[in-house]
């Protein structure tokens, strides 16, 4: 499972630290203003019933009271029912509708036992307290079932409230939380931009320290890495550069030597014969060779971009070696001629050299992007290969089996150096009706 990001989990923090504090703030405001609400209405519910049972005994203190007479005469509201428990018989106001069930017995054991008594039930209307009131001077006990419903609505309505206030507590704290990942990471999106911009050449890209004073030692040490970075680049590019220079004096002398040697070829015997026509070919390599190393060499500079036309320099390169070249009348674009020149001649010359030479080459401009094809006649470059041979002196596995000569495995390197100087990017593929086709796409 992939682990979430930097910013990811600083946003996570914060809608947590934030729904831990808003759930905790809610949970203790709801529990206290519960308790005082229900607090406040149980003493006002006892004080009312204190009186109401005071009214009760004096109504009972009369000759023969009627006891539902005296129930009539309480002034109790829409929320207060009382009940008089007298003789074993109930006695209420109205028909009993399940008011007396509501009198839990424990309640009513204390109550007739001579306790004052209040409790919380749950009745079938819904909530209630009961407040149970002995009557000694009478022989009777007065109950009274105040109904609960209206408090515990608004404590709903309340615990709805406090969870909102929570829900958008929390949304505030990842909100702020995404916020501060995006302050505290835009140092580093600075950083990856700068590796992103060195990753593609340019070598001089460098972070202030003053930008971000938090970061200065960060900052400072990344520059120092690339500052050491690009002087091994340099001492290397440099050493290529002056080996392969200095190699050129021989290799002409070479040259000359076996030039000369293969214009009388014809006066040496068969073995000799031969040993000058493999030093020729091995000469030329080395020469070819040692080019290669050189355009290497300088290959990390920038591209030098000009306005060309693509297009007529595709042809032109395709009619020098008689392939056929299906381009637009007129293509331009912002590109380094000499390097594009290269990357087709390369392709070419790949193709000749492993595949039996090339069949056709494209060139079109479509969604942004040119792009340019190489098809050849060869069996294909196997999918575990495609990557390999774009390696310095990666030939692949099959190259020795795929046409007459294996070249100096720097061809395809130096394409993809030059493509990537570019912008762009150089695919291999199977082509429709078999061997390969080598993709170039430039961003246009």
């Amino acid at each position: 499972m992939r682990r979430p990001g930097l910013g990811t989990r600083i946003t996570a923090l914060f809608a947590l630290g934030a729904l831990g504090v808003s759930a905790a703030l809610a949970g203790a405001t709801y529990q206290l203003t519960r308790s005082g609400l229900l607090d406040d209405r149980e003493h006002t519910a006892v004080r009312a019933a204190y009186a109401d049972a005071a009214a009760v005994q004096a109504g009972l203190a009369v000759p023969d009271p009627s006891l539902v007479d005296v129930l009539r005469s309480l002034d109790t509201g829409a929320t207060r029912q009382p009940v008089i428990r007298r003789d074993d018989e109930w006695y209420a106001r109205t028909a009993d509708e399940g008011l007396t069930g509501a009198i839990p017995s424990s309640l009513r054991a204390r109550a007739e036992g001579g306790t004052p008594s209040v409790q919380r039930v749950r009745s079938a209307s819904g909530p209630a307290l009961v407040v149970g009131v002995p009557l000694p001077g009478a022989g009777a006990t007065y109950y009274e079932v105040n109904d609960l419903t209206e408090l515990d609505t608004t404590l709903e309505s309340l615990a709805l409230t406090l969870s909102l206030v929570a829900l958008a507590t929390t949304s505030a704290g990842a909100a702020l939380g995404w916020w501060a990942s995006r302050r505290v990471l835009a140092p580093l999106a600075s950083v990856t931009q700068a590796a992103t911009s060195i990753s593609a050449g340019n070598l001089g890209t460098r972070l202030d320290p003053a930008k971000e004073p938090d970061l200065a030692t960060l900052t400072s040490a990344f520059n120092a890495m690339v500052d050491e970075l690009q002087a091994r680049m340099d001492r290397d590019r440099r050493f290529s550069a002056d080996v392969s220079h200095e190699l050129r004096s021989p290799l002409q002398t070479l040259s000359t030597a076996a030039a000369v040697l293969e214009r009388r070829r014809d006066l040496l015997d068969p073995r000799s014969e031969a040993a000058v026509g493999l030093l020729v070919g091995e000469v030329e390599r080395f020469q070819q060779l040692v080019t290669d190393l050189l355009e290497l060499a300088r290959g990390d500079r920038p591209a030098e971009l000009a306005p060309v036309d693509l297009a007529e320099l595709v042809r032109s390169t395709c009619a020098e070696r008689g392939v056929p070249a299906c381009c637009p009348a007129s293509l331009v674009a912002d590109v380094d001629a000499r390097r594009l020149r290269q990357v087709l001649v390369n392709l070419l010359d790949n193709a000749e050299r492993h595949a039996g030479g090339a069949v056709a080459v494209r060139l079109e401009q479509a969604a942004g992007c040119l792009w340019l094809e190489v098809d050849d006649a060869g069996a294909g470059v196997p999918a575990d290969e495609r990557e390999l041979i774009f390696d310095r002196f990666g030939r692949g596995r099959s190259s020795g089996v795929r046409g007459s000569g294996e070249g100096t495995g720097l061809g395809l390197a130096l394409v993809a150096q030059h493509v990537a100087a570019h912008g762009g990017r150089v695919l291999v593929g199977d082509r429709p009706g078999g061997g390969a086709r080598f993709r170039v796409e430039l961003p246009s």
